[in-house]
């Protein structure tokens, strides 16, 4: 049995023109222990699905499909249910930490704030903790820090905090959407292995959504590739980095800057932009930017298949995009 189950998961959004359609039939498992990197072009419905997982869609959204923790579907509780839920068994690193800290208390009252809530320490025991934590997540001299507030730390500082908090509870699910990108290579090192370590040692299933392929590459057991809101490519970490079937996948890590490539040499790019969700293509979503799209490309969505165990593909031309070489897909 799975730790979480996302089966068919549907969201979507209310907008002036229309609705847009943020995240289409999204489905992966996880066990305990367990890393799963999601990577795509921003648009692609990489954070608006872990929103979904957390309850925190914008108002006036549509969520179909289920989220199974433990075999109990998210989508069915109260919001009363969901807050003991959230911050405690499913925890979240958001992307930019300005605008998820509050600026009037003072970064230790938010580290305590869920140590209190959900495993009932005193004020003191959860001060205790909460230096603790900064520490861990390598925040100089939490002394002196834990009363600062968020403006008075840097970038990387108030990311740190954030980290913190999510990890205050030891969650069964920690989903961190880009959790080191305000922070220099020598922290980002620390605290993926910190990362690392607590799920090792706890159980914890982890989620990690990047725009680094190096980071994916070396802390996730698997790889789900996902454009237009949709799984295009899915699989262990090992066999995709092999691999690289669908076109867009290959796209993706042609970009990726190379060691020993000539300074004056272009690096590859995907032509065109990611599609606009209110107004999809009838086929596939890659159609328009695909070096090998033909006519059922344009009309026919693909089915996402498994091509061999545990890797799944949605492309009409499997064979085609196998037998070439990334870079004459893109050249």
């Amino acid at each position: 049995m799975s730790l979480l189950n996302v089966k068919n998961l549907s969201v979507i959004l209310a907008t002036n023109d229309g609705p847009a359609r943020a995240v289409r039939d999204l489905s992966f498992s996880l066990n305990k222990g367990e890393t799963l990197g999601i990577v795509g072009e921003s648009g692609c419905g990489k954070s608006m699905a872990a929103l979904a997982l957390m309850g925190l869609l914008p108002e006036l959204s549509e969520t179909r499909g289920e989220i199974l923790l433990d075999e109990e579907n998210l989508l069915d509780k109260t919001e009363a249910e969901m807050c003991r839920i959230r911050g405690n068994r499913l925890a979240m690193v958001f992307q930019e930490p300005m605008t998820s800290l509050n600026p009037v208390h003072t970064v230790g009252n938010q580290i305590m704030e869920p140590l209190q809530l959900h495993l009932g320490l005193s004020e003191s025991a959860a001060r205790e903790e909460a230096l603790h934590l900064m520490d861990r997540v390598g925040i100089p001299n939490p002394e002196a820090r834990i009363d600062n507030y968020p403006h008075q730390l840097s970038g990387g500082q108030r990311q740190r905090v954030m980290i913190a908090i999510a990890l205050s509870c030891k969650p069964d699910v920690l989903i961190a959407d880009e959790p080191t990108t305000a922070l220099d290579v020598t922290i980002q090192d620390q605290i993926l292995e910190l990362i690392q370590n607590l799920v090792q040692e706890d159980g914890m299933a982890l989620i990690l959504i990047s725009h680094d392929l190096g980071v994916i590459s070396e802390n996730t057991d698997n790889i789900l590739v996902m454009y237009g809101g949709a799984a295009v490519e899915k699989g262990g970490t090992e066999q995709i980095f092999n691999e690289l079937v669908h076109p867009y996948t290959q796209g993706l890590f042609a970009a990726m800057p190379k060691l020993g490539r000539a300074r004056t040499m272009r690096l590859v790019t995907i032509p065109g932009t990611v599609p606009d969700l209110i107004n999809l293509p009838a086929g596939c979503t890659f159609t328009d930017r695909c070096p090998i799209a033909t006519d059922i490309c344009r009309n026919t969505p693909p089915p996402l298949e498994e091509i061999e165990p545990r890797h799944a593909v949605a492309c009409h031309h499997l064979q085609e995009a196998r037998s070439r070489k990334t870079e004459e897909l893109f050249s």
